[in-house]
């Protein structure tokens, strides 16, 4: 597909699978919505594809090749670009993503000059923690309402078989930090990988609720630099709730979902006797079934990756670039048009507008997660 100022130019469908969408009605209207009636109002925008982590399952041992200075948005244009999506497209919600956020100096800067422009808007931040002891005070004045700090283990070793990296306790200071400044309410993000860190489940919940963290647990998406994600090697949903219930009985959540990717449960101690749940609930834990039991039918998020190419979907194979358009001198209403007219192809789920991962024509994106921005 290609995109032309205000409408696409809708040529066939992406990668030639299926009937190519219907365009857009043109010109600028209400809202970021898509063909099939979802409306985003959940913005995550990149900062910088740089992280001082190499995950396995999100980049190789070696590192990407990262953007130059000149092909990341410059804070000026972040602000401007965050701008339009609240003030005129209906976004409540903002996320600053990376690669690592806390790498990029003028971090600070940018969320001071958000919070000046939005007094009102919810502002949080993903991170893996690395250097957020240092940090945390500062955000929290210039703005920043909460976070989340991505942590996969409790064990050195195990860490930095993840990671590649032994910075544990540089993450472990950084969860205290931001929890003593109260940058809450603190969510932990943990992927469980067979063989590695899947016996940990249980440990890592309870370390939670014992500090009043809310963790969840996310499926392993096919969204590794390596394109090594296999189904069969993914420790599902299903998984996850049977090693939480070793020791803890998880009933779900009466509160509303309301477009949450996390399926949420009360938590409350398992009685090694009776096999039942005893004592008070202490707290709560959440399971992203990103795959097994995809939620992309509530979606409500669009992406900016840090270098201003919209991405609808994680998994989308097509990026629309507002960045370009900016500097190239396009107003604001110019800036929404192009944003809505991304938003509209939105695939169905999975980059696709049929199936899903279990498709037996998904193709996966080539950009990794750090890449897009979570």
């Amino acid at each position: 597909m290609t995109v032309q100022l205000g409408i696409p130019v809708l040529r066939a469908a992406p990668d030639g699978r299926g009937p190519a969408p219907e365009p857009r009605p043109p010109g600028l209207r209400a809202g970021l919505v898509d063909r099939f009636g979802r409306q985003a109002t959940d913005m995550r925008l990149s900062v910088t594809d740089k992280c001082n982590l190499r995950c396995t399952y999100c980049m190789p041992a070696e590192g990407l090749q990262w953007l130059s200075k000149q092909a990341v948005m410059t804070a000026g244009e972040i602000v401007r670009i965050v701008g339009i999506g609240v003030e005129r497209l209906g976004v409540r919600e903002l996320r600053l993503t990376g690669g690592e956020p806390l790498v990029r100096p003028d971090l600070a800067a940018i969320i001071a000059a958000l919070r000046e422009h939005h007094p009102d808007l919810p502002i949080s931040m993903t991170t893996n923690g690395v250097g957020l002891d240092r940090k945390a005070q500062a955000l929290k004045e210039t703005g920043l309402t909460r976070i989340n700090v991505s942590l996969d283990s409790l064990h050195e070793e195990t860490f930095t078989r993840l990671t590649r990296r032994p910075f544990l306790s540089k993450v472990l200071a950084g969860v205290e930090a931001a929890r003593a400044v109260g940058l809450g309410p603190l969510k932990i993000n943990a992927v469980l990988m067979r063989g590695i860190n899947d016996h940990e489940a249980a440990g890592l919940l309870a370390w939670a609720l014992e500090h009043g963290f809310e963790l969840r647990f996310i499926e392993q998406m096919p969204l590794d630099a390596d394109h090594g994600w296999t189904r069969r090697a993914m420790i599902t949903a299903d998984e996850i709730h049977g090693l939480l219930s070793q020791e803890f009985c998880l009933r779900p959540d009466p509160r509303a979902r309301d477009g949450a990717p996390a399926a949420r449960f009360q938590v409350r101690r398992r009685d090694p006797a009776r096999g039942e749940a005893t004592g008070p609930v202490l707290g709560t834990a959440g399971i992203i079934a990103s795959v097994t039991e995809p939620f992309c039918s509530d979606c409500r998020r669009t992406r900016i990756t840090a270098e201003g190419k919209i991405m609808s979907c994680l998994f989308s194979r097509e990026e629309f670039d507002l960045l370009g358009l900016l500097r190239e001198g396009a107003d604001d209403d110019e800036l929404a048009v192009r944003w809505q007219d991304a938003m509209w192809v939105k695939p169905r789920a999975h980059g696709m507008d049929h199936g899903g991962l279990g498709a037996a024509d998904f193709i996966q994106p080539d950009r990794s997660m750090s890449a897009i921005g979570g």
